[in-house]
């Protein structure tokens, strides 16, 4: 090889070697810990079952070397496992490639929002690492991997999945009414009782009713009423006297009646202020309906005229200018218009709630199904609700609300598979009840399908505030934590402080809690410990965690563990809890 071409091959080796010297990379890693990082939120959170985090980084002057780029990876590392972020890639001012551009002279920043990704179980305890590796043309180097964040904060799983259920409700009564009525029916113009008219099928089963039942104690025996009438016809201030004297006549016709059994007379007065009358001057409701019920000619025409004229003055002339027609309603309607309608007034008492309670356990199937359904009621223990429900579903099946509140029942003692089923019997004959829908919901729930349940929930809607309550528990599972403190309305419950908690609102925790059931559960204290963590009060941590742990000793490992913690890792109190 001649002089020249060794010359040549010497300066283009040199050459190489400068460059390899002076890309810059050597620089950057031996000065990376001037590159300053931040991770929000840190330690990483959990919400709605997923994570996602941003870090942002900042590089000094004259440090990124300008033909450099360097490829940045988060990555999540847990316990089994890693998983590595997407990428961000830096460019120096002179490098080829996209990416986001840092100067060497000025330095730069660069901001990085990881993709949002599913929470696992082992991702309680994790960390953020940022590794990157620097490269110009062909060469690349790594640098040396650095810790990030902590993590993960998981409070919302603390949420109590206790969905409430609702009991449809009984049409029981303590007692029904058992009214006895008898007409008494009078000549035009007239106010005496006829005799005859004592001696009726009705008044005979009035008397009938009274003498059976005057010492039975099922039947409660109130008062006397005597509604009076006059028929529509003839001059109002007359029709309205006549009434008054007929309730009159009435009264002491039934009196006189009463006086011949001292048991009656006692029961039911002498005096006629005893009896409680009303009267009806003219009996224009009754003319009507007696004339729908009627064959006579024109009754359309006269019905006609009810409506038409306000004024009975004008309604009884018109009437009558149908001279033919009103020859046969003075006939077949009017006389029934002139009456006094006597009542005996009376309640029938329905079987005592011990009585009820009793037949449960000797003779179930006695029970009528409102009596069935406000049995369950009575009780608080689960296994006689669900024995009760049972027997009401069997006897009564097609009313929805048997299999209903079976369910409801069984949810209460954690059957979560026979609860949904009942819900199932219950749907197909509730018609869309919201009720149900409610309860629906609740089953989607528990069996994960969070937007199957909110949509059932939302076709509950009117049923209660219980539907509202399981709301609630989807918006916190679901991340919308103004939602749920917006669901649980007034609730002074563990989940409503949690949501407040997760909402940013620490300080409210402790007075929710304390207002309500909740405040001397193990749960309770230990939320007051979160609360008291993220307000940086750690004698109140301390306190608080103390009791929930001595309340459930379960506690201890969770809290040895929850990122809510993370800076009291060291505490000397604190390790002394949780270790």
């Amino acid at each position: 090889m001649n002089t020249k071409n060794l010359r040549n091959l010497s300066l283009a080796v040199g050459a190489t070697v400068l460059l390899v010297g002076c890309n810059g990379l050597g620089k950057m890693v031996k000065k990376q810990s001037t590159i300053t990082y931040d991770v929000k939120p840190n330690p990483l959170e959990m919400h709605g079952d997923s994570v996602v985090f941003s870090v942002s980084g900042k590089y000094p002057a004259k440090m990124f070397a300008k033909k450099a780029i360097v490829t940045v990876t988060p990555i999540v590392k847990y316990a089994g496992g890693e998983k590595a972020m997407k990428p961000v890639v830096l460019v120096g001012e002179k490098a080829t490639g996209s990416g986001q551009k840092i100067s060497y002279e000025k330095g730069g920043t660069f901001s990085y929002t990881s993709e949002k990704f599913a929470y696992e179980p082992a991702m309680k305890v994790a960390s953020v690492e940022l590794k990157a590796q620097g490269a110009v043309k062909s060469k690349t180097k790594d640098f040396t991997p650095v810790k990030l964040a902590d993590g993960t904060i998981v409070t919302p799983l603390l949420v109590r999945n206790d969905e409430k259920g609702i009991y449809a409700k009984d049409a029981f009564v303590k007692s029904t009414p058992a009214n006895q009525s008898a007409s008494v029916y009078y000549l035009m113009n007239k106010s005496d009782v006829r005799a005859s008219e004592l001696k009726s099928d009705e008044m005979k089963n009035v008397q009938t009713f009274i003498e059976q039942n005057i010492n039975n104690p099922w039947y409660i025996f109130k008062d006397i009423s005597v509604s009076a009438y006059s028929s529509p016809d003839g001059e109002q201030s007359l029709n309205s006297d006549l009434a008054q004297d007929r309730a009159k006549s009435g009264s002491k016709a039934l009196m006189g009646e009463f006086k011949k059994n001292k048991n009656k007379e006692q029961l039911f007065g002498k005096e006629e202020a005893n009896y409680k009358t009303q009267t009806t001057a003219e009996d224009w409701e009754g003319f009507k309906s007696l004339m729908e019920a009627s064959s006579i000619t024109d009754k359309d025409l006269i019905l006609r005229v009810l409506t038409m004229y306000t004024d009975n003055d004008q309604r009884e002339k018109e009437i009558k200018n149908l001279s033919k027609t009103y020859t046969e309603v003075s006939e077949k309607i009017l006389p029934k218009l002139r009456r006094s309608v006597l009542t005996v007034n009376v309640d029938k008492k329905s079987r005592t709630d011990e009585q009820i309670t009793q037949l449960t356990k000797t003779n179930i199937d006695s029970l009528s199904l409102e009596e069935l359904l406000y049995a369950g009621n009575l009780t608080n223990d689960l296994n006689d609700k669900v024995m009760i429900y049972k027997a009401a579903e069997k006897n009564f099946g097609s009313d929805w609300r048997t299999s209903n509140n079976l369910g409801v029942a069984l949810l209460a003692q954690n059957k979560v598979s026979e609860a949904g089923e009942a819900f199932t019997r219950a749907e197909k004959t509730a018609n869309g009840n919201a009720i149900v829908m409610n309860h629906l919901g609740i089953i989607a729930a528990k069996a994960g399908n969070r937007v199957k349940a909110m949509e059932y929930y939302n076709k509950a809607s009117g049923a209660g505030a219980e539907v509202n309550y399981n709301k609630g528990i989807l918006n916190v599972r679901d991340g919308k934590y103004a939602d749920a403190v917006s669901n649980f309305g007034s609730n002074k419950d563990f989940n409503k402080a949690l949501a407040e908690l997760l909402n940013g609102n620490a300080g409210a925790v402790a007075t929710t809690i304390d207002g309500g059931n909740d405040k001397d559960v193990a749960m309770a204290y230990y939320l007051k410990a979160v609360a008291a963590a993220r307000s940086t009060n750690t004698a109140n941590v301390v306190s608080n965690l103390k009791t929930a742990i001595e309340k459930d000793g379960s506690l201890k490992a969770w809290a040895k563990d929850d990122a809510e913690f993370i800076k009291l890792k060291e505490n000397a109190e604190f390790k002394a809890l949780v270790n």
